[in-house]
């Protein structure tokens, strides 16, 4: 027997998608803040600590086509499920952390459970909302952006008063424990809508590619290359802020905002998770009136300044709070502009897996986080400011000048090839 959803009940399964999505968020946002906690025990060295950190984004992006082929064969609350079991697993273990090793471990148990979370709930939103995908994939992005606003606060005070050992266990158990909670009021639609086609005044495809087709194109490659550049930054700068506060001397001066005294360090990191879950929405909405590629060229350019005024005026408290802000602001909108121009440029029938497929230049990225650490080391935090420069402004020529126009030829071939398909037969 077919069943039928009443209206409410997709806003209420995005919901649930965008609260477990808000739960994962610290095992990749609030690593910062146990770095210099774990080194100043173990004296392990904050690039071997933050090889974990690389472990943790690689497997949780790498196996997103996998756990996605679960979701489609086994429904998506048997996978969030497993993967709140994994997240919380992976931190209680981080608490008992007495080695690389099982640091490692737990990072790549960690890595497991979130993917789980982020692949399952970006694609039961793309289920249940086949007309507003962009607001559905935006939303739940969102809701991985800025869960970690809330409880950067708390994380950063029970790491202070009892220890960061004591943070990564209730914290994980608690995490965990709310995601499997919702993992049994996920579910699929009951009668799946047909897709609608957006009426968009953007270049779009009316061929659907599947994913074996799209990664054989050279488009496919410069979004994936583009998206590896501007996703490294951005994981350098997280896995990285709480080292940088504290190199520039500015990680507990008190700064006032809006009534509100807080380290400088800890109010950063809040704003930070603020503004990158209101950017990826907002950036999406502002590429669907003005194209994606304008759209990235713009954040791209604004991510670049933002470095730019740390590298030059970061020692001041309220500048490196600013800062961050800003860049995080701009960083987020990865992950609504690509998974759009991916659907723009292949079509919507195959859209979540060559999304997905694209999603795993963010795993290619983690491996470039170490060298940040190695770098800075070596030559100080100006270089590393140099190099996120320098892809940032490197990713924001190429989607002007090189993806835009050849996404525009690609179309055209596309739509001469549905041309010819659709030609009756004898008509030469």
């Amino acid at each position: 027997m077919e069943r039928h959803d009443p209206p409410a009940a997709k806003w209420w399964q995005l919901a649930f998608g965008i609260l477990c999505m808000a739960m994962i968020a610290n095992l990749q946002y609030g690593w910062t803040l146990f770095v210099d906690p774990i080194d100043a025990k173990h004296h392990w060295g904050r690039a071997a600590i933050q090889f974990a950190f690389t472990l943790f984004v690689a497997t949780e992006t790498w196996l997103v086509p996998i756990e996605a082929w679960f979701v489609d064969r086994y429904g998506p609350r048997i996978v969030v499920c497993f993967g709140g079991v994994m997240i919380a697993l992976a931190w209680v273990l981080n608490s008992y952390a007495d080695s690389l090793t099982l640091l490692y471990v737990a990072a790549v148990i960690g890595g497991i459970g979130a993917g789980s979370v982020y692949g399952t709930c970006v694609g039961n939103a793309l289920k249940w909302f086949p007309d507003r995908r962009g607001l559905a994939a935006g939303a739940t992005a969102a809701g991985f952006g800025a869960g970690a606003a809330v409880t950067v606060v708390p994380i950063a005070k029970l790491i202070a008063t009892s220890g960061y050992e004591t943070a990564f266990l209730y914290f994980g158990l608690g995490q965990g424990a709310i995601v499997v909670l919702m993992s049994f009021l996920l579910r699929k639609p009951g009668i799946s809508a047909p897709v609608k086609r957006k009426v968009l005044n953007l270049p779009q495809s009316k061929v659907d590619r599947t994913p074996r087709e799209a990664v054989r194109t050279p488009v496919f490659w410069v979004m994936y290359a583009m998206f590896v550049m501007v996703a490294s930054g951005g994981l350098m700068a997280a896995a990285q802020i709480a080292p940088i506060a504290h190199d520039f001397k500015v990680a507990d001066v008190p700064v006032s905002l809006f009534g509100l005294q807080m380290a400088a360090l800890t109010l950063a990191i809040s704003l930070d998770r603020i503004f990158d879950g209101f950017g990826r929405p907002f950036f999406g909405f502002v590429s669907d009136k003005i194209g994606r590629e304008k759209t990235m060229f713009i954040a791209f350019s604004t991510a670049a300044f933002a470095v730019i005024l740390l590298l030059g005026y970061g020692r001041n408290p309220m500048v490196f709070v600013f800062a961050t802000a800003i860049y995080f602001g701009v960083f987020g909108e990865i992950y609504s502009l690509f998974p759009a121009t991916c659907g723009d440029t292949f079509g919507s029938k195959f859209a979540a897996s060559n999304a997905g497929l694209l999603y795993t230049a963010k795993g290619t990225a983690a491996m470039l986080v170490p060298l940040g650490s190695m770098v800075s080391a070596a030559y100080g935090w100006t270089a590393v400011f140099g190099l996120i420069i320098g892809l940032n402004v490197a990713a924001a020529a190429l989607a002007m000048f090189v993806l835009r126009p050849m996404r525009l030829r690609y179309l055209a071939g596309g739509a001469q090839e549905e041309a010819l398909v659709a030609r009756p037969a004898g008509i030469a």
